[in-house]
């Protein structure tokens, strides 16, 4: 799937990783967590092999909100304290402010106690989004990886959560994983990944003048928003 790629990812930074679909985004991202153990080459972290660490040891450092979110059959605020189970109310609030979560805790029945079903299933696919993205928050890892994390959220709402998302990336080892464009323009480097390998990296301004891989991907995005929001009703 991944072939012959070398990157850096600095501590403290963000870095993107984009691409179409097939071209080993999840399974990059899902090396540093140990997801997959046999591979060819080296993964360092801290300059340490990734063997190094034991399982718990490592995964304690690192948050993961991917696309498909696992939700318990318990309360609301139980699938939130699940990133830290020791965390006191303070940090709880905090986590549920930065993921822009009160307003839907007021509009439920038992609020954070409300039962969110079998796999979250009385929520939509962006409250559960949020939901993970609480949890990560709670668990205040250093290293966090972002797989397609908003891709059910409105574009309102998806906005919103990139400003969360920014304050809480200071001073953490972020990946990003991204079809849409726009919620990475912002990354301290973009990697552009084709059938397995390092096509195209820079920061977005320079990518695009790169007029490549990520330039063709970027106009093709900004023409079906055009597209969208001209026959979108009014």
């Amino acid at each position: 799937i991944l072939d012959h790629v070398s990157l850096s990812v600095p501590a403290g930074r963000v870095t993107a990783l984009v691409g179409h679909s097939g071209s080993g985004k999840t399974t990059l991202a899902g090396l540093l967590p140990r997801f997959y153990s046999h591979y060819e080459g080296s993964i360092l972290l801290d300059g340490h092999e990734l063997s190094a660490y034991t399982l718990d040891n490592l995964r304690s450092h690192i948050s993961l909100v991917s696309q498909n979110v696992v939700l318990f059959n318990d309360t609301l605020e139980h699938n939130i304290r699940y990133g830290d189970l020791t965390a006191d109310d303070a940090a709880l609030n905090r986590a549920i402010d930065q993921a822009q979560l009160r307003a839907l805790i007021g509009n439920l029945p038992d609020g954070l106690k409300t039962m969110v079903g079998e796999r979250g299933l009385k929520l939509s696919g962006g409250e559960k989004q949020r939901v993970a993205i609480a949890r990560m928050m709670l668990k205040d890892p250093g290293i966090m990886i972002f797989d397609e994390a908003t891709s059910a959220l409105d574009t309102a709402t998806e906005r919103e959560i990139q400003r969360a998302l920014r304050n809480v990336s200071q001073g953490r080892t972020t990946l990003m994983i991204a079809h849409r464009l726009s919620t990475v323009v912002e990354a301290d480097e973009i990697i552009v990944l084709d059938q397995g390998r390092i096509a195209e990296r820079g920061s977005h301004a320079s990518l695009l003048s790169q007029n490549g891989l990520y330039t063709a991907m970027w106009q093709r995005q900004q023409a079906e928003r055009e597209e969208e929001a001209a026959t979108a009703p009014e």
